[in-house]
């Protein structure tokens, strides 16, 4: 008696495949169209989780790669060769022309020391010191980085022209109306959604990289009051 479960199909060897294999694992031949059209919706779907997920990089209008000291951050890298293209990216939409290693470093607060986002209809006090540095200056600006338009005229402070304690230290009021002292002024007819950072801008200051900004002391920025 002869054995015919194994003889060879009159189709060939991939009939056999076919007709012996697991379903699950046998070879499979799409259509030539519905295959193309399944590498397309992927490339698609590629894309478009790219593109969104730069987008919604850049639009935050916050650089990568900070430096944290307390409530300020600061970008070592940002005017550097060094400085990755999201971050570029964010500088150039907003106009910005970031200082170079070899001029100073910009930090930039966007909360208070407890954490809170920074509110324009509030008064702060920043008080404290900052690195050594031949000149700093102490802006005010909204939630996207610009000037704003504040009862002096000025949204700015600078090294030069505050009043000091012996030991060095300062203390700025930050606030709509007029304070004794050291004030910043801030925007007069802000509300609480256009935001509000602080930004300090040390010129001439060896703290222009990650490794020297270990230790340094930054001033706290408390918040004294809302309306």
């Amino acid at each position: 008696m002869s054995d015919t479960s194994f003889r060879p199909s009159p189709h060939g060897e991939a009939d056999w495949y076919e007709t012996r294999l697991p379903r699950i694992i046998r070879p499979h031949r799409g259509h030539p169209l519905r295959t193309l059209a399944t590498v397309t919706t992927v490339l698609v779907l590629a894309a478009l989780i790219g593109i969104s997920s730069a987008y919604l990089i850049i639009e935050r209008e916050e650089p990568l790669n900070a430096e944290t000291i307390g409530p300020w951050r600061a970008y070592p890298k940002a005017g550097t060769a060094s400085a990755d293209p999201y971050s570029v990216a964010i500088y150039t939409r907003g106009a910005v022309i970031p200082l170079a290693s070899g001029e100073g470093l910009a930090l930039v607060a966007r909360e208070d020391s407890r954490g809170h986002l920074l509110d324009p209809t509030c008064v702060y006090r920043i008080a404290g010191q900052t690195p050594s540095a031949r000149l700093w200056t102490l802006t005010a600006v909204n939630g996207h980085g610009r000037l704003v338009e504040t009862l002096s005229g000025r949204a700015s402070l600078a090294s030069n022209d505050l009043l000091r304690a012996p030991d060095g230290s300062f203390e700025i009021m930050a606030a709509r109306s007029p304070h004794s002292g050291n004030w910043l002024p801030l925007a007069a007819n802000a509300k609480a959604s256009d935001g509000l950072r602080f930004v300090l801008r040390l010129y001439d200051a060896p703290v222009t990289t990650g490794a020297a900004l270990d230790g340094v002391s930054m001033p706290v920025i408390d918040r004294q009051g809302c309306p």
